[in-house]
């Protein structure tokens, strides 16, 4: 696809399908990225402050959505941070809104929200690309989801000081009308909130990851509802006046982020302890192969980010974490792990260079 516009493409509704490299379509490449992180999230969820991580992380989506006008363009939340995608027509709405919740992130929840913005040209310039797929999690909510390794390259540039987008002089309060934390956190009931992420090393086909990634979600699957981390009977609303209904609450979870493909699987979920042994086996057998990284992080409750676009509020979006550290967590052991792996390797380089 060369031309600015991305066609709609039709959603599916089983996540596992998914998983197939063959849905995914490429974008085109002057439409822009956007990426954002909360610097030294780690050192922040650990002075517990891990819903004002999640609400930086997610507040670049509202701010867009209602500056642009539409939420109707890809994005995920990735827990201290989203990533979004959009066309060049774009750009103004874009910038202007990763400086104001920069500024936002800085003056009112007093984090370092890092922002950045790169063509899918320059990502493609990289070596990687962005394709996109449609994941309906319910019939008013639908999710992207994210291959080619484009957004994993775009954040690893904006860590390194690339397409920054740099303070303006006239920052304003970004609009982040519907993003809300109205939940109480949600306590496990089979043992463990686990926060995984399991993302491809780059020489691994798609194919390979697609059937680990099977394996991996059948073992969750095979859980009662999924392994979902919100039960059909666990809402506490903050505020003690709100009553939910149950067939509310029940649209509610329905519309909740807690599976993902963003470059990887991306998981929320609540599991037992055994399940999560299991799974581990599993993935380090595959990263002892070279085909994988990994982190996960276990915890004793999730918590959930709302979003209730304006004008559309039966297209509510709930966000998903865990309380503990989450997917921040689940990111630190994946990078130490893959520093490992690198270091274990250079012996066997060393010996192939010299035998050269």
């Amino acid at each position: 696809m060369t031309s600015s516009h991305a066609e709609p493409h039709p959603a599916y509704d089983e996540f596992s399908l998914l998983l197939d490299p063959d849905v995914y379509e490429p974008l085109p490449e002057d439409w822009l990225i956007g990426i954002t992180d909360v610097v030294s999230s780690t050192a922040a969820i650990g002075a517990g402050r891990y819903e004002d991580v999640n609400y930086a992380g997610a507040s670049i989506i509202a701010a867009l959505g209602n500056a642009w006008g539409s939420f109707d363009f890809p994005f995920v939340f990735r827990g201290d941070g989203a990533a979004f995608a959009l066309p060049p027509g774009g750009l103004m709405a874009a910038t202007s809104a990763l400086r104001d919740v920069a500024e936002f992130a800085r003056s009112d929840l007093h984090l370092d929200l890092r922002v950045g913005l790169v063509t899918v040209r320059d990502i493609r310039a990289g070596g990687r690309d962005v394709k996109i797929a449609r994941y309906a999690a319910s019939e008013n909510a639908t999710y992207a989801m994210f291959a080619g390794g484009g957004l994993k390259w775009a954040e690893q540039q904006i860590k390194n000081g690339r397409y920054l987008v740099k303070p303006g002089r006239y920052a304003t309060k970004p609009d982040l009308t519907g993003l809300s934390c109205d939940w109480a956190p949600f306590a496990s009931r089979r043992g463990e909130i686990l926060s995984l992420l399991v993302e491809p090393r780059d020489d691994t086909s798609p194919e390979v990851f697609a059937a680990l990634a099977r394996r991996v979600l059948q073992v969750f699957d095979a859980a009662p509802r999924r392994s979902h981390p919100l039960s059909r009977d666990n809402a506490i609303p903050r505020n003690s006046a709100r009553q939910v209904s149950a067939d509310g609450w029940a649209e509610v979870a329905s519309h909740s982020d807690f599976r993902k493909f963003d470059d990887g699987l991306r998981l929320t979920l609540d599991c037992t302890p055994e399940e999560i042994d299991s799974v581990e086996a599993i993935l380090v057998a595959a990263r002892a192969r070279g085909e994988i990284d990994f982190g996960l992080h276990r915890q004793s409750h999730a918590l959930m980010t709302c979003l209730v676009p304006s004008g559309r509020p039966d297209s509510h979006l709930h966000f998903l974490d865990g309380m503990g550290g989450g997917y921040a967590k689940a990111a630190e052991m994946m990078e130490e792990g893959a520093l490992a792996a690198m270091s274990s390797r250079q012996p066997e380089r060393a010996v192939r260079a010299a035998e050269a």
